[in-house]
């Protein structure tokens, strides 16, 4: 499936051949006197243009979101402290434009897209904004170019949204424009899995393509791994998160068999990972949220043709894994009936609200379902976050509960565990229903 490019390269490509050939491998700037234009200033795309600019790059910031320039400018976004102390250096130095302005792209040398590549409401693949960007990046492309995806989607997207309209425009990959698909690796809220300890993987549309994309994006990551095409890059990235998707639902479901067992689910899992081959721990959950769990398996399993190969774990693990929340609410249910209590009327609160731990990111958070579900059966559900102060289930404003310890809770659902979160009130909470069984851990009942 590679792209085929075309021998004789114009004189925008041969530039970049003459930088590449000269490059140091030690430089400790090797990004300066190129400009690099970020598309899409979101999770992904604000480290990434950190992480160019402490190379030495100039880089223009694009983003359709007046509001998010204006956070971003006074440092209201998730960002690691290190990240932050970056951000706010760059206030001093002017190497960061920030621009809802597409015309400043031609300015660029490079183009790196990330954007958004969410799902509908009926979980299906939503490109909206991917192929609006990829539009606009086409439209401003000019030759000698070097212009990277970044953003998750099914195989063949580089060659539907950039090699192809390029080629339209007259601009053919390795002859007037360079064109590769690293796709992103960001943890956010993980000072463990920053970018720059973080491997990269890059499939350039031809030999040129990739140098120059790994030479670009080689000081913002541990090391680049390169690929022979972009469609063998787009697979790895949607095999690497179908692997969590499908082990996360696995885990949840083995969790449940240890609760009724009488067993300890994290104790099992530690055991079990002490095993230094073929075995990887992971850890059950409420659900899955973020970007790439959720949402980058539908990616592959829309452009499975009927009739065609059938990806029956997979679809099982999703279905999993959107239907968790309600096992929660349905184990809130049980425990709270257990003691003679109907969820209807109880006085319910979700701690922590966010996705995951150290972040405001509410991106398909099963807190949202879970809450709305809580509510649908009569619960007066609450929840308390110290990132997230609002949030909106179901068209109705809800705000965090900001000393859940000074008020009375039937039952308290453990969501989310903040850093520097302060648990040892739960220990006066009646019931305390713990998603991740790390928190408090029930007496083992007798094996049934």
């Amino acid at each position: 499936m590679g792209v085929t490019w075309a021998p004789v390269a114009g004189p925008g490509v041969t530039r970049w051949t003459d930088r590449l050939d000269a490059a140091g491998e030690h430089t400790p700037t090797p990004l300066r006197g190129l400009t690099v234009a970020v598309v899409g200033l979101g999770y992904v795309g604000l480290p990434t243009a950190l992480g160019l600019l402490d190379a030495g790059a100039t880089v223009l910031g694009v983003d359709i979101s007046e509001q998010r320039l204006a956070d971003i400018r006074t440092g209201d976004v998730d960002l690691l402290p290190a990240q932050h102390a970056a951000l706010a250096c760059t206030q001093n130095t002017g190497d960061l434009l920030l621009t809802t302005d597409t015309g400043t792209l031609p300015r660029a040398d490079a183009v790196i897209v990330c954007v958004p590549t969410p799902i509908t409401e009926d979980h299906r693949p939503d490109l909206r904004a991917l192929r609006a960007a990829c539009a606009t990046v086409v439209e401003r492309a000019v030759p000698g170019q070097l212009i990277v995806l970044t953003s998750t989607s099914h195989v063949g997207t580089t060659r539907d949204l950039l090699l192809a309209p390029l080629a339209a425009r007259g601009l053919t990959a390795e002859q007037d424009v360079l064109v590769a698909f690293a796709p992103e690796r960001i943890d956010p809220g993980n000072e463990h899995h920053t970018p720059e300890t973080t491997p990269r993987i890059v499939g350039g549309a031809g030999p040129v393509s990739s140098r120059a994309a790994a030479f670009v994006l080689r000081p913002t990551a541990s090391r680049i791994h390169q690929v022979p095409d972009p469609e063998t890059a787009e697979m790895a990235k949607l095999w690497e998160n179908i692997f969590r998707a499908v082990n996360i639902a696995l885990a949840n479901e083995l969790s449940d068999a240890c609760a009724h067992l009488g067993l300890a689910p994290v104790e099992v899992i530690d055991a079990a990972a002490t095993k230094p081959y073929g075995f990887m721990p992971f850890y059950p959950g409420p659900g899955a949220g973020g970007h790439c769990i959720p949402c980058d398996p539908y990616y592959l399993l829309h452009q499975l043709p009927p009739g065609g190969p059938t990806a029956p774990v997979l679809s099982c693990a999703m279905t999993a894994l959107r239907e968790r929340p309600a096992r929660i609410a349905a184990q809130a249910a049980e425990r709270l009936r257990a003691d003679g209590r109907p969820l209807d009327g109880a006085r319910v609160l979700v701690l922590g609200a966010a996705y995951k731990p150290g972040v405001s990111d509410m991106r398909e958070s099963p807190a949202l379902r879970l809450l709305a579900l809580l509510a649908e059966q009569g619960a007066d559900a609450r929840y308390s976050d110290c990132h997230v102060p609002r949030l909106t289930v179901d068209g109705r404003e809800l705000r965090s509960v900001a000393d859940p310890h000074e008020e009375a809770w039937d039952l308290v659902i453990v969501h989310t565990v903040h850093p520097g979160t302060d648990l040892g009130w739960l220990d006066a909470v009646p019931r305390v229903l713990d998603t991740r069984h790390r928190i408090r851990t029930a007496a083992p009942a007798a094996v049934r």
